[in-house]
C-alpha cells in the first residue's frame, strides 16, 4: 500500500458513513448465497423461482443477443409513445422523437450489469430482463438531460443536447439570448421528467407479476432518490453552501452517479432472477465501489484527460467551482488556492492550474484511491463466492475502469 493509500485508509473506511452495508435491512441471518451457509454479508436461501437455473450458471442469452432484445424493447417503447404524443399534438411527437436519440449511444454498463446479474443468478425471464435493463438506460437519459439543465450546457461529448434544439429554434423565432436559453431549458426538463417516468414505467411492466415487484420498483426508486440527493449536493458544494470534506465529496459521488449506474442495476437483476434481498444488497455493495471509483477516475479524466477523449472540456469543473476527489485534496494547499484564483481571474492558463495539481500529488491521490476502491470491490466479491462467470466479468469491468480514457 502506497503512503497515499495509507493516509488515508480510514477515510476508506468512513466515506460512505456506515451506508450501503451489506446487512440486510430485514434484519435476517447472514449466509453465502451459493452455499447457504451462514457467512458475513449474505442472507439466508436465495429464493429462487422453480425453474430457474442455479446460480453460477451461464446465460442462455448472450450479451450481443441481450443487447439487442433491449434495443427492441427501447424502440417499441419510444414508438408507442410518440404515436400517442402526435395526437396531442405535432410539436410533442417531435420532443418523443429527440429524447429516444437520448437513449442511442453510450457505454451500456447499466444494462450490462442487470444483464449480469440476472443472468449469473439464473433468470430465464429474457424479456422481462431487458425491460429492467431498458429502465437503466432511459433513467441515465433522463438525468443526463437533467444535468445540462443544472450545469448549463447545450453540449454533451461534442454534441449538441436535446435543448440546444430548442435554443436555437427560439434563437430563430427572434427570442434574444437569454430567452432562447430559458426555452431550451425549459424543453429539457419537460422531457427529463417524461424519461423518468418512463423508467419506472419500464421496470414495472419488467417486475409485474414478480414475487420481489416491490423490491425492484423500490431499488429503482431509491436509486432516483439517491441521485437527486447527491445532485444537490453537488450544486450546494459549488456553491460553498456544504462543509465539503472528503467523505463529503465520495459520499455526494456516490450518491450521484454510483448508485443508479451500478449498485442498483446489479441490486435489480439480481432480485429479478429471485434472490433474496440480503443477496442482492451484498451484490450491490461490490457495485457501490466500483462505482464510486469510475467516478474518482471521471474526476481525473475531467482534468487530466484529452478533450478529443473525453468528449468533456478539461477546464469546465475548475471553472465552475465544481467540488472533485482533485479540488477537495488540493484545497488545502495555498499554492493551489493562489493557482485557481489567478486561473478564474483569466491570468493563469489550464496547464497551469493542472501542473499545480500534478505537483502536490493530486491526481496521484485519486488513482490511487480508486484502485484502493477497486481492491476493495474484488475483495468483497470473493468473500461472497460469487457465481463464477460474475466474478469474471466485474473484474474485467474493474480493469475498464482503471484504465478507460473517456
Amino acid at each position: 500500500m502506497s503512503g497515499a493509500q495509507q493516509k488515508h485508509s480510514s477515510l476508506l473506511g468512513e466515506r460512505l458513513g456506515g451506508e450501503g452495508s451489506t446487512a440486510s435491512p430485514t434484519g435476517e441471518p447472514q449466509r453465502n448465497p451459493v452455499t447457504g451457509q451462514a457467512a458475513d454479508g449474505f442472507s439466508a436461501q436465495p429464493g429462487r423461482p422453480a425453474g430457474a437455473a442455479p446460480a453460477g450458471a451461464a446465460p442462455d442469452l448472450d450479451w450481443t443477443a441481450f443487447k439487442a432484445q433491449v434495443h427492441t424493447v427501447l424502440t417499441e417503447y419510444f414508438q408507442s409513445h410518440t404515436a400517442r404524443a402526435r395526437a396531442y399534438s405535432p410539436a410533442f411527437g417531435v420532443l418523443w422523437e429527440q429524447m429516444a436519440e437520448a437513449t442511442l449511444g453510450g457505454k451500456w454498463m447499466r444494462p450490462k450489469l442487470v444483464y449480469l446479474a440476472y443472468g449469473a443468478f439464473g433468470g430465464g425471464n429474457w424479456r422481462a430482463g431487458a425491460e429492467l435493463a431498458a429502465a437503466f438506460e432511459v433513467l441515465h437519459a433522463a438525468l443526463l438531460v437533467h444535468d445540462d439543465v443544472i450545469d448549463r450546457d447545450f453540449v454533451r461529448r461534442g454534441a449538441p443536447t436535446l435543448g440546444a434544439a430548442y435554443r436555437d429554434m427560439a434563437a430563430t423565432l427572434g427570442q434574444n439570448a437569454q430567452d432562447a436559453e430559458h426555452a431550451g431549458f425549459a424543453a429539457a426538463i419537460i422531457a427529463g421528467d417524461l424519461l423518468l417516468t418512463g423508467s419506472l414505467r419500464l421496470a414495472g411492466t419488467a417486475a409485474k407479476n414478480h414475487p420481489n415487484s416491490a423490491l425492484i420498483l423500490g431499488a429503482v426508486h431509491e436509486a432516483i432518490f439517491a441521485s437527486a440527493a447527491g445532485e444537490l449536493d453537488d450544486l450546494l458544494f459549488s456553491l460553498g453552501g456544504l462543509a465539503a470534506q472528503m467523505p463529503e465529496v465520495l459520499k455526494m459521488e456516490r450518491l450521484k452517479t454510483a448508485v443508479y449506474s451500478f449498485e442498483t442495476p446489479l441490486r435489480a437483476g439480481a432480485l429479478l432472477a429471485g434472490e433474496s434481498v440480503s443477496t442482492a444488497d451484498a451484490l450491490a455493495t461490490v457495485g457501490r465501489d466500483i462505482g464510486i471509483a469510475y467516478q474518482v477516475i471521471d474526476d481525473v479524466l475531467g482534468t487530466f484527460g484529452q478533450s478529443s477523449e473525453t468528449g468533456k472540456s478539461v477546464d469546465s469543473d475548475l471553472r465552475e467551482g465544481k467540488r472533485t476527489i482533485l479540488t477537495t485534496y488540493a484545497a488545502g494547499s495555498p499554492e493551489f488556492a493562489a493557482m485557481l484564483e489567478s486561473f478564474r481571474n483569466g491570468q493563469a492558463q489550464t496547464g497551469e492550474l493542472r501542473e499545480v495539481l500534478h505537483q502536490i500529488g493530486a491526481r496521484n491521490f485519486a488513482v490511487e484511491l480508486a484502485e484502493s476502491l477497486i481492491n476493495d470491490a474484488l475483495g468483497r466479491a470473493v468473500e461472497l463466492e460469487l457465481p463464477p462467470t460474475l466474478y469474471a466479468e466485474l473484474s474485467n469491468i474493474c480493469d475498464y475502469v482503471l484504465t478507460r480514457r473517456n
